[in-house]
């Protein structure tokens, strides 16, 4: 089993970026439903044995375009929005028709980079993400072009792809391009250019290959630098990384078959790097105070239930981070669920008398996931 085939068949939540190259026919302008059907028994078979599945997917411009009449090349910007609004249902349809036979339910979700960047809006798109993915639903997500402006957007699903892939904490984020990896130099040019298996590490070497010589591979309009650089994004967050050739028939049980492709490999877990991250590059916006009993939960590996603070202190935000401390000093660091005035009011109450307090309830103070605890790195 090559290191490609066994990363895929190891991973327990995995993004796979499909471009417009793959989801539209170049002929006709209309979905590519043979590719489409074929991926989504890829897909439903890894589901079948309990792996997690999202698709970020291009193609609603690419769509709404021959549906709008809109043969220009170069189109504005309304038009682009336009063709995003028109085509992205023609998108979800395709996509809802390929998996149907599989008795799995997809679902649209659309973001913007603020979503990703924003903590606030970050947590509830990652909340929304993570029940689909409880319900066993195969969110389907795109950018909303039809909103965004050129100085808010992604610029290409890639970036997107490994953006969703930190946020969620997936394992593998899979780049299906035009091209079966990451080579020496371009093989389209170059008879002596060799793929690249497995990639340890992005260092400049590497990144003057995407940039030279394999700068035109890929599809729409992202080329193979802004694959490494989607990658780099993913390692950071604990996640691997495989570049491999889309057009192929079963793309996913090609790359368990062995068929070419590259690995790169993460930096750390994911747990590991998003506790990392909430540790040391977040200031606490505020503190919380718990009791012995809530502190020794907490080192047990249990969220933060609002029963155990004794006192609040600070102006936070939902989705922002607060100090924790204990009788014997800081236990850790986390992301709140509430923000300062609502923590006040729910401070000391049992999990069941939330709602009552607030009209609404967002679980713990801050989940289990969301906590960096002192002393305890993770390492999954």
């Amino acid at each position: 089993m090559t290191g490609s085939s066994s990363g895929l068949a190891a991973a327990r939540r995995i993004v796979v970026k499909v471009g417009s190259a793959l989801v539209v026919d170049s002929r006709t302008g209309a979905p590519a439903r043979d590719w489409l059907a074929a991926f989504a028994a890829d897909a439903a078979r890894l589901r079948a044995r309990g792996q997690q599945l999202l698709v970020v997917s291009s193609g609603a411009v690419a769509l709404g375009r021959r549906r709008l009449g809109l043969t220009r090349k170069a189109l504005s910007l309304p038009e682009k929005q336009a063709a995003a609004a028109a085509g992205q249902s023609q998108l979800m349809r395709a996509w809802e028709e390929a998996f149907e036979p599989h008795g799995q339910a997809v679902a649209q979700v659309l973001l913007t980079r603020d979503d990703t960047e924003v903590r606030r809006r970050w947590l509830n798109a990652r909340a929304t993400v993570e029940t689909l993915l409880a319900l066993k639903v195969v969110p389907v997500v795109n950018e909303n072009d039809t909103v965004v402006t050129e100085e808010i957007r992604y610029g290409d699903n890639d970036r997107l792809a490994a953006r969703v892939a930190q946020m969620i904490g997936a394992d593998l984020l899979v780049l299906l391009s035009d091209i079966d990896g990451l080579y020496t130099a371009d093989p389209r040019r170059d008879p002596s250019a060799r793929r690249l298996d497995r990639v340890s590490e992005i260092s400049a070497e590497i990144e003057a290959m995407a940039g030279g010589a394999n700068a035109g591979a890929g599809v729409g309009t992202g080329g193979m630098a802004t694959k490494l650089a989607a990658a780099r994004i993913a390692r950071a967050a604990g996640c691997a990384t495989i570049i491999t050739l889309g057009g192929r028939p079963h793309p996913l049980k090609a790359i368990e078959d062995g068929e070419a492709a590259t690995l790169i490999e993460a930096g750390v877990s994911a747990t590991a790097a998003y506790k990392g991250w909430i540790a040391g590059s977040l200031a606490p916006a505020g503190t919380l105070t718990i009791d012995a009993g809530a502190a020794a939960a907490l080192r047990a590996g249990k969220s933060l239930l609002p029963a155990g603070v004794t006192a609040v202190e600070g102006r936070f935000g939902k989705g922002d981070a607060v100090l924790v401390r204990g009788p014997d000093g800081e236990i850790g660091r986390g992301l709140s669920r509430y923000d300062a005035a609502d923590a006040v009011k729910i401070a000391g109450l049992r999990s069941g008398a939330i709602e009552a307090a607030l009209g609404f309830t967002a679980g713990p103070l801050i989940h289990a996931d969301d906590l960096a605890l002192v002393g305890l790195p993770e390492s999954r």
